[in-house]
């Protein structure tokens, strides 16, 4: 316990509290579909329709290729615009943890940094492979919401455990969302079993785990409203996330 009232269970305390809304994030009716293998590309189509005005056809239910494609060709599209914004947020984690007498948390935070110069060379190489011109994507509001979220943290006063808060919910919320979809008796399809398994593996759950620890270790140490600051955080990271995910429906 410190000086804030906090225990080293904080981060376990917040995902207890705010169980519905971390439900929402990580077992979104579109994730759960693709666990299901029953992805309803239908209401995707409307979200492309609406949002690109490109087009409007018959609606589907069960998966297939073309399906597939389009869910690779936009969402991940989505998903490598947030990635480049993504790289900017760590820094400023970073240089925020620079300013911390105890900088050993520099090597794991180095580690997202490594998996996210992957990440893109990933993205650039599935663009090929699907004919999609990335330099051509334009961010939807959702992702725009996400992109000056975490522009924010560039601001001096915003403290290190709230920023090492954030990064750690950004990453847990993906890892658990895909981890679910490769647990067994999925019926994921096999054209995005490799998405899945890139950020629900252990590996990746292993790293979400090590972020934990050093946001429960910040935490203990800091003053009660940066503890308040951060569980805002957490829980703004939750609501972002349901919105990146309602960029597959016609709720965007």
């Amino acid at each position: 316990m410190d000086g804030g009232g906090v225990d080293t269970a904080t981060t376990a305390a917040w995902m207890e509290k705010h169980r519905h809304m971390y439900e929402r994030a990580t077992r979104h009716p579109f994730t759960v579909s693709i666990r299901d293998g029953t992805v309803d590309m239908s209401a995707f189509k409307r979200w492309l329709w609406l949002s690109f005005d490109l087009f409007m056809s018959d609606s589907w239910f069960v998966v297939s290729g073309i399906e597939i494609y389009w869910f690779l060709r936009h969402m991940q599209s989505q998903d490598y615009l947030f990635v480049r914004e993504f790289v900017a947020f760590i820094a400023s984690v970073l240089l925020k943890c620079c300013k911390q007498e105890d900088s050993s948390d520099m090597e794991i935070i180095l580690g997202g940094v490594a998996s996210i110069s992957d990440e893109i060379s990933w993205f650039k190489n599935e663009a090929t492979v699907w004919g999609v011109d990335l330099a051509s994507v334009s961010p939807l509001k959702a992702n725009l919401e996400y992109h000056r979220f975490l522009r924010s943290f560039t601001e001096p006063e915003i403290s290190y455990a709230v920023a090492v808060t954030t990064f750690w919910t950004i990453e847990t919320v993906y890892q658990d969302s895909f981890g679910f979809c490769i647990q067994d008796g999925n019926k994921t399809p096999p054209e995005l079993l490799g998405t899945c398994q890139r950020w629900g593996s252990a590996g990746f759950r292993q790293y979400c785990q090590s972020l934990q620890s050093i946001v429960d270790r910040c935490l203990a140490n800091a003053p009660a409203d940066a503890v308040q600051s951060a569980e805002e955080a957490f829980v703004r990271v939750l609501e972002l996330e349901i919105g990146f995910w309602d960029m597959s429906s016609s709720r965007s």
